[in-house]
């Protein structure tokens, strides 16, 4: 089982309701609370992630980013506050100035889930086997 962490700070000069719009856009499966940095939630699946990569047609950059960051069983990365407002995907440096939506992954089999989540494509179209 693979868990999945979602960790995103909220700014003085941002709406709670807008951070946690943007973390949900995303993530609409996420079980989010409000901590004194920001949101912090935990993800049994993360569906509508993956359609929206899909969506985006940008499977070969996600992967490249995710696996880019797995050490082990575990990996990281950092996505867009903004582009996830309305809904899109972009991964962005962990240090970007409006701060982002840190993921983790960690579990068994992660490279099993990573490749159900983002399937590898061959000409852009996706390979089932």
């Amino acid at each position: 089982m693979v868990n999945v962490r979602i960790s995103c700070p909220v700014y003085p000069s941002e709406s709670d309701e807008l951070v946690l719009e943007a973390v949900m856009r995303i993530f609409p499966e996420a079980s989010v609370s409000r901590t004194d940095e920001g949101f912090e939630g935990v993800a049994e699946d993360i569906e509508t992630f993956s359609l929206l990569i899909r969506r985006q047609k940008i499977l070969d950059a996600a992967r490249s980013v995710v696996f880019g960051g797995m050490c082990d069983d575990k990996t990281s990365f950092t996505l867009n506050k903004q582009a996830a407002s309305v809904g899109k995907v972009s991964f962005c440096p962990e240090n970007t100035v409006l701060g982002a939506i840190k993921v983790y992954l960690e579990g068994e089999n992660l490279e099993d889930f990573i490749d159900k989540m983002l399937p590898r494509t061959i000409d852009g179209q996706e390979v089932t086997s």
